[in-house]
């Protein structure tokens, strides 16, 4: 790890502190709003001095099988950085987020990129998007929800489960770092939750430092 990775890191985690308290004060999707109005790429995820991001979407990418797909769906798309790769296999792609002024800042980087598209959604009501797409990329996303419970984490995954065509491949992404910590228990949580989908197949499962990535298939 250098110490580029490791900056990286301790941005990621005052940018998690920031949005915690400003979640508390706004609730949710105005937290998100004010951190993308605030600063540029609070997450790092566009910023090329942090390999981190770059190096993890290579992988993920890697993961997948080697296909094109017509139509793909990115939740949590942020300023789509992951939007944009995946849009290199794809015919179409949407990306979704939370945050307004997030999916604005998306269009921009990505003008000229005719067969991507963003929209605000939120993912406690993902299925209002309508529609199947062959490829679901859902990254380090649902431990920003105000709760994480069983009934919320359910809601989700079906409706996600709903959103996917059949023969369609879900890219499940969440922090993993050790397997008892805080973080990676709520992980683990996670990726079971969808894993019980009564329609969906474990395709493969791959652990990174750090994070877990499931692939499953309708």
């Amino acid at each position: 790890m250098s110490l580029r990775d490791i900056s990286f890191w301790i941005r990621s985690a005052r940018t998690d502190a920031t949005f915690e308290k400003l979640r508390d004060r706004h609730g949710s999707q105005k937290a998100f709003d004010l951190l993308y109005a605030g600063e540029h790429d609070p997450f790092a995820a566009t910023l090329g001095r942090y390999r981190y991001q770059r190096l993890k979407y290579e992988r993920l990418i890697s993961f997948l099988p080697n296909r094109f797909y017509r139509s793909v769906l990115d939740i949590g798309c942020g300023l789509g950085p992951f939007t944009r790769e995946l849009a290199r296999y794809a015919g179409e792609v949407l990306g979704v987020d939370l945050s307004e002024v997030a999916v604005q800042q998306a269009r921009e980087l990505s003008a000229g990129q005719p067969t991507i598209r963003f929209e605000q959604r939120d993912v406690h009501h993902i299925e209002q998007i309508g529609g199947q797409f062959e490829l679901i990329a859902l990254l380090d996303v649902l431990y920003y929800l105000p709760s994480m419970s069983d009934d919320v984490l359910q809601s989700i995954a079906r409706q996600v489960e709903k959103l996917l065509a059949p023969g369609g491949f879900l890219l499940l992404v969440n922090h993993y770092f050790f397997r008892f910590d805080s973080a990676s228990k709520h992980t683990r949580r996670i990726h079971d939750m969808f894993r019980s989908g009564a329609s969906l197949a474990l395709v493969s499962e791959h652990w990174r430092p750090f994070f877990l990535a499931t692939i499953l298939s309708r």
